[in-house]
């Protein structure tokens, strides 16, 4: 009985140890991918700008061909919102709340399912001297002790970086006069 009882006290200590590890990660996390686009900064706007143009090759409405979404108000400009709902990439929405024409898009993104979280995203726009634009995609926002505990076992930044890196593969694709 002494060993299950020792057996028990030392699988009850790993557990207090990782948890109080958990406590130590980060208190927001950020990730962010970049791309480089054959096309001026003008011929890409558009396509960040304008929440119709972002889902012909936003990554996530791809992953699910039945996902349904609806758009609230413009689909462009400050205050523009798309909601989604899919049994695939789960349930919430995205807001612009702020812009900087031809060179930046700021946006809530609010998620509902498969868990809640909120968070900020950005799609920024840098001119390069030869007429190409390099886009970088960011999101960050507030890790909760779940969020922390789950990135001990499962790599975000990979996971959600490789989605990033799929989406601006798509956006290069696009804007540089191709099919997504």
């Amino acid at each position: 009985m002494s060993n299950l009882a020792t057996l028990l006290g030392c699988a009850g200590l790993a557990v207090l140890l990782l948890l109080a590890y958990a406590l130590t990660r980060p208190d927001e996390f950020r990730i962010e991918r970049r791309a480089r686009i054959a096309a001026p900064a003008d011929q890409v706007w558009p396509l960040i700008s304008e929440l119709r143009a972002f889902n012909r090759w936003n990554p996530y409405e791809r992953k699910d061909p039945l996902l349904k979404s609806r758009y609230g108000g413009s689909t462009s400009g400050v205050g523009s919102r798309y909601a989604w709902e899919s049994d695939k990439v789960g349930s919430g929405s995205l807001e612009i709340t702020g812009q900087q024409p031809g060179r930046a898009v700021q946006l809530k993104l609010d998620f509902v399912k498969p868990f809640e979280a909120h968070n900020q995203a950005e799609f920024a726009l840098q001119p390069m001297a030869d007429g190409a634009t390099e886009v970088r995609w960011t999101m960050s926002g507030p890790a909760n002790f779940m969020s922390k505990l789950i990135g001990l076992f499962m790599d975000m930044d990979k996971m959600v970086g490789r989605d990033f890196e799929d989406g601006l593969t798509n956006l290069r694709l696009l804007a540089e006069g191709g099919r997504p």
